[in-house]
């Protein structure tokens, strides 16, 4: 299922998404979609590579992936400082996608599976609240007014 969602929702949909904020002029709206779509297509690569006869013995070890995760991170901390000009729900999105990246990053580094359950707790915080800022924008936008609040700054 993950496999799939990876593929298809985190990847090729956000990727489209990406291209319809950049024939819009948003920046930072299609730098976000399109990188973090790449993101979700390279780690279900990463993922699928090694089973595969081209990709025999190309496994990824954990020292690997925290420092592939680390940087994601700091990709997003970047990205988290873009929102700042941009309203609330999106700083808590982008801000809690920095913590998981660099919690992630620690439980590879580490092997501590704690940090692992925390990230993943961690983890569905952040995509619960991506849910919510994505159900802000649209129905704000059909029912022209605040439906759900997205915090303006």
């Amino acid at each position: 299922m993950i496999i799939g969602m990876g593929i298809f929702v985190g990847g090729i949909a956000q990727i489209i998404a990406g291209i319809q904020e950049w024939k819009k002029n948003n920046t930072f709206g299609a730098t976000a979609f399109t990188a973090y779509g790449s993101f979700w297509i390279s780690l279900v690569t990463i993922w699928l590579l090694p089973r595969t006869t081209f990709g025999a013995g190309l496994k990824s070890d954990e020292v690997s992936m925290g420092w592939y995760l680390l940087l994601w991170g700091l990709f997003t901390a970047f990205m988290f400082v873009g929102t700042l000009r941009l309203n609330k729900a999106l700083q808590v999105v982008f801000g809690s996608l920095v913590v998981l990246f660099l919690l992630l990053a620690i439980g590879d580094f580490t092997g501590i599976k704690a940090i692992k359950t925390i990230a993943g707790i961690e983890g569905i915080f952040c995509g619960l609240s991506a849910i919510y800022a994505c159900a802000a924008q649209i129905l704000n936008e059909v029912y022209g007014k605040a439906v759900l609040p997205l915090g303006k700054v």
